[in-house]
């Protein structure tokens, strides 16, 4: 498929290393995911049909943990993979033309945790992907794969150099971009209609940034009780996946 739209970064080429059972099987299941070795405890490993061409080593748990972050939970299972190819934004769309997933857009969302979240999310409800900035948001990891579930293989993600430049690109697509922010006169039910919708969603704490707003069409609030001042960026995406796969 020709490369068109939004330029994605350029990657920084770095080998990540995943852990745990869910993270690690759906690697060795992406036709398009290179896993270069594989670690693991014979137990871990019974399960697995494994090609031959992949070096594998038989390890024990205490030095599996040395591979890993401490206290990664590995379940006996260490991979060291390249990171997917970029995709690019235009490709994207393309490949949503025809239907009504929704797309997530973060906004400077930096912990991979949420980021990994939020991918599952996105695989639980169906989005066609989502988008981030190269500069200001995680590279993949095994945190990245672990919080994701296996969702980091499934879920496309596109990676933009300029953010407004990229939600000009997906209004040109017919989507309807909402951002999500709690000082929004009206909710995310109240705003959606039944175009292809965005939601653009902003960092915990500091939100979107002014520039991102202004490329939105409408602004949105979730609506939380006053017991609590804001939701997790990750659990207000997934309430917002559902208010739009659930919409009448």
């Amino acid at each position: 498929m020709a490369k068109r739209g939004h330029r994605p970064s350029t990657g920084v080429g770095n080998r990540p290393r995943f852990w745990g059972r869910h993270a690690v099987s759906a690697a060795l299941a992406n036709p398009e995911r290179n896993v270069r070795k594989l670690w693991g405890t014979r137990e871990a490993l019974a399960g697995f049909d494994l090609p031959a061409s992949l070096p594998i080593v038989f390890a024990h748990v205490a030095d599996l943990g040395r591979l890993v972050p401490a206290d990664a939970p590995h379940q006996g299972l260490v991979a060291e993979v390249d990171p997917l190819e970029d995709m690019w934004l235009g490709d994207l769309l393309m490949q949503g033309a025809e239907d009504q997933r929704p797309l997530v857009i973060l906004d400077q969302v930096t912990d991979p945790h949420n980021v990994g979240a939020v991918l599952r999310s996105a695989a639980a409800f169906d989005a066609l992907g989502i988008v981030t900035q190269d500069r200001h948001a995680p590279p993949e990891s095994g945190t990245v794969a672990r919080a994701a579930s296996g969702a980091l293989e499934s879920v496309p993600w596109v990676r933009v150099v300029n953010l407004a430049r990229a939600l000009d690109e997906i209004r040109d697509a017919d989507f309807w971009r909402i951002g999500l922010t709690g000082e929004a006169p009206r909710t995310l039910a109240e705003t959606m209609n039944t175009q292809r919708i965005a939601l653009v969603l902003g960092a915990e704490g500091e939100g979107m940034r002014q520039n991102t707003e202004a490329h939105c069409d409408e602004l949105a609030r979730l609506p939380i009780g006053d017991k609590v001042e804001s939701l997790n960026v990750s659990n207000a995406a997934a309430i917002a996946l559902y208010a739009v796969a659930t919409r009448a």
